[in-house]
C-alpha cells in the first residue's frame, strides 16, 4: 500500500479504540528502536506497550517462534507438551515458596479475570477492591475493577467492585503536619468506606505495585505490606498484578519484593511475553486445590499452548541468563539522574518517580499550584517524536502531562543517554 493510501484506508476501514494513532507508519522494529515508512530510526522509549523487556525482535526469541510454528504451535486445551510444564516450574523457580501452581494464558486481561474468578471461588464471597486509578484490562471482571477510564456509557458493571484512594505522594491530600504523604491515614479512611459500603463478601483486592496507567504512581515503601494485612483481617486475598512491572523491569524480579509481602495470586502478561501475547496466573497449591474441588472453569481456546509457553520460557530463561535485573536496577539509576538532573533545569518537571526502568514524570503548569499540564505533555511528546523519541502520555483528562519511560532492559547506555538528550531539546522548544 502507498504511503498516500495509508491514513485515508485507516479512516475508513480502521475501527478507533484509544487516542490518536502516532503519526507514524512503522514498517520494521529491532532492538531499542522501530522504523518508519521514511527510514527514520524512532528510539522506543515504551517498549512498544510496556512490553518488549528484551527489545524488539529478539533473535532468541525469533527463534523460538520459528521452532514452534514448524513443530508444536496450537493444541487442544485439554492437552499437555512440555513446554508448558517446563516454563511452570522455571517460573515458580523464580517466586517465593507458596507461589507453585501457573495457569498459561493469553493476556493481561484474561489472567486478571482468571485471578478475581480464583479469588471469588476461592472464598466464597463476591466483593473486589482495587485504585480509583486502576487499569486492569477491557474484559468484564477486569473492566470492573479498572477506574482510571472506560466506565461510562456501557451500563452496569459488574455489582460488589469498591475504590481504594490511589496514593499518590504527589497530589495526595493526606498529609502529615509536617506536610508528609500520610499513606497510613489514607489506607485506613479507605477501608473504613470500603468497610461501611461492603455486604460482608469481600474476596479480594487487586492492584498494581506501580499504578501506570492511573499516573506510574510508585506505592510507598511499606504500603503492600499494609494492604496485605488489611486483606488478611477481613479474609481478603491480595491479588498483584504485574503486568508491567514483572520480570526485572522495577530493578527486583517482581516489584512486590521490595516489601516483602507476597501475594496470594500474581498475575503476569505483557513482559512475560517480551512483545508476544503470554500472561500467567500464579498462586498457591492451597487455593489451586480448593477451586479446583469446587469445580473451577476457565477452558479458553489457548490456554495452555505450547507456542505461548515456548515464549515465555526463553524470556525468562534471557531475563535470567543475562542478569537484566540487575541490568535494570543499574540503568533505572541512570535514567532517574538524568531525570532529576532535567527536574532542576525544567520548572514544568513537577514530579520525577518510578522504579528501575519504569520512570515516570509529571508536567506542571506551575509548581507551587501543581496546575496539570495536559497541552504541554501532547506538545512535548510531539517534539520528542519529531527528533527520533517515542514518548508515552498517559492518555486520560488530566493526565496529559504524565509521561511513562519503559525502555526495554536491553537498552544501551548511549541509548539512554540519547532519549533524556532529546527529551532536554523537546522540552527546551516547547517551553
Amino acid at each position: 500500500m502507498h504511503d498516500a493510501a495509508f491514513w485515508p484506508t485507516v479512516d475508513k476501514h480502521l475501527i478507533r479504540y484509544g487516542g490518536a494513532f502516532t503519526p507514524r507508519i512503522i514498517e520494521r522494529a529491532s532492538g531499542s528502536y522501530v522504523y518508519d515508512s521514511d527510514g527514520n530510526a524512532i528510539l522506543d522509549f515504551t517498549s512498544g506497550q510496556m512490553s518488549s523487556v528484551l527489545g524488539h525482535c529478539h533473535p532468541e526469541v525469533a527463534a523460538t517462534v520459528a521452532a514452534s510454528m514448524t513443530g508444536l504451535d496450537h493444541l487442544f486445551s485439554g492437552m499437555l507438551s512440555r513446554p508448558v510444564v517446563e516454563f511452570a516450574r522455571a517460573l515458580s523457580d523464580t517466586l517465593p515458596s507458596g507461589l507453585d501452581k501457573v495457569m498459561l494464558l493469553s493476556t493481561g486481561a484474561e489472567s486478571n479475570e482468571a485471578a478475581l474468578k480464583i479469588a471469588k471461588l476461592y472464598t466464597g464471597k463476591y466483593e473486589i477492591v482495587s485504585f480509583d486509578r486502576s487499569w486492569h484490562g477491557m474484559t468484564s471482571g477486569a473492566a470492573a475493577a479498572t477506574y482510571s477510564a472506560g466506565r461510562k456509557g456501557y451500563g452496569p458493571s459488574i455489582p460488589g467492585n469498591f475504590t481504594l484512594p490511589t496514593p499518590n505522594a504527589y497530589r495526595s491530600i493526606f498529609r502529615t503536619e509536617s506536610g508528609e504523604h500520610d499513606w497510613r491515614t489514607e489506607l485506613d479512611y479507605g477501608f473504613d468506606l470500603i468497610d461501611q459500603q461492603s455486604t460482608g463478601s469481600l474476596a479480594a483486592c487487586i492492584v498494581e505495585p506501580i499504578v501506570s496507567s492511573g499516573g506510574l504512581i510508585d506505592l510507598p515503601v511499606g504500603y503492600l505490606t499494609a494492604l496485605k494485612a488489611k486483606c488478611l483481617e477481613r479474609d481478603m486475598l491480595l491479588i498483584a498484578d504485574e503486568a508491567q512491572t514483572g520480570l526485572g523491569r522495577t530493578g527486583t524480579m517482581y516489584a512486590f519484593e521490595r516489601d516483602g509481602a507476597v501475594p496470594d495470586i500474581l498475575t503476569l502478561s505483557k513482559t512475560l511475553g517480551a512483545g508476544l501475547p503470554v500472561a500467567a496466573v500464579v498462586t498457591s497449591e492451597r487455593i489451586e486445590s480448593r477451586c479446583h474441588e469446587r469445580g473451577f472453569l476457565f477452558f479458553t481456546t489457548h490456554v495452555s499452548d505450547p507456542l505461548a509457553a515456548a515464549v515465555a520460557g526463553t524470556v525468562l530463561n534471557i531475563v535470567l541468563r543475562d542478569d537484566l535485573v540487575s541490568r535494570a536496577s543499574a540503568a533505572g539509576k541512570r535514567l532517574r539522574d538524568h531525570l532529576l538532573e532535567l527536574q532542576s533545569r525544567h520548572e514544568v518537571i513537577g514530579d520525577v518517580r518510578g522504579r528501575g526502568l519504569f520512570c515516570g514524570i509529571e508536567l506542571v503548569a506551575d509548581r507551587a499550584t501543581k496546575a496539570p499540564a495536559d497541552q504541554l505533555g501532547q506538545a512535548v511528546t510531539d517534539a520528542c517524536l519529531s527528533h527520533g523519541l517515542h514518548m508515552n502520555i498517559v492518555q486520560l483528562p488530566g493526565m496529559g502531562g504524565i509521561f511513562r519511560l519503559a525502555p526495554p532492559l536491553t537498552i544501551s547506555d548511549a541509548d539512554l543517554d540519547r532519549g533524556m538528550d532529546i527529551l532536554d531539546t523537546a522540552l527546551t522548544e516547547t517551553t
